[in-house]
């Protein structure tokens, strides 16, 4: 099974209450030319607030204080009945520098009502709105027809929302 990360960096927008948040197109990989929020695999001996960080600077040059992440979901993906992926989501509004693209991802500040859902993992659409407007969740995910996940067809999922996590996760 995969251990991986999402970040989702929030910034007031260019209007008077519209809040944005930093999408990556990705250019490689699992979910290539798909949006998401920064992030990856777990390495060795790393945390996920360790990764989050990580993975943020490696894809978007951006710096993140890990203190302050803040721990919003863990998602879990079945894939055929079997563990795939566990995820765990972070949100800050507090980071150092400006987005640039990278082999892996390129950056694009998007209003938070104009996410392109259409453009993301079918999922994205039932638990990230939530993410976006300051909410917590623990969500499972099923997809089925093999590998690789982004082929798959998705299949179902069970919510639980207002989670509240340990503030060392």
């Amino acid at each position: 099974m995969i251990e991986a990360t999402l970040c989702f960096l929030l910034r007031d927008g260019s209007s008077d209450c519209d809040d944005e948040v930093l999408l990556i197109e990705k250019r490689r990989g699992l979910g290539e030319g798909w949006y998401n929020g920064p992030g990856g695999k777990l390495e060795d001996g790393e945390t996920p607030r360790e990764c989050a960080v990580r993975e943020t600077r490696e894809e978007v040059g951006l710096e993140v204080d890990p203190a302050d992440l803040e721990k919003v979901g863990e998602l879990s993906f079945v894939l055929d009945d079997e563990a795939h992926t566990f995820c765990h989501v972070f949100r800050a509004r507090t980071f150092a520098g400006e987005p640039r693209a990278s082999e892996e991802a390129r950056p694009e500040w998007v209003a938070v009502d104009d996410v392109p859902y259409d453009q993301m993992w079918e999922d994205d659409q039932l638990w990230l709105p939530g993410i976006l407007e300051g909410d917590t969740v623990i969500g499972e995910f099923r997809f089925v027809g093999g590998e690789p996940l982004d082929e798959a067809d998705f299949a179902d999922h069970v919510l639980e929302w207002d989670v509240t996590f340990p503030s060392n996760c």
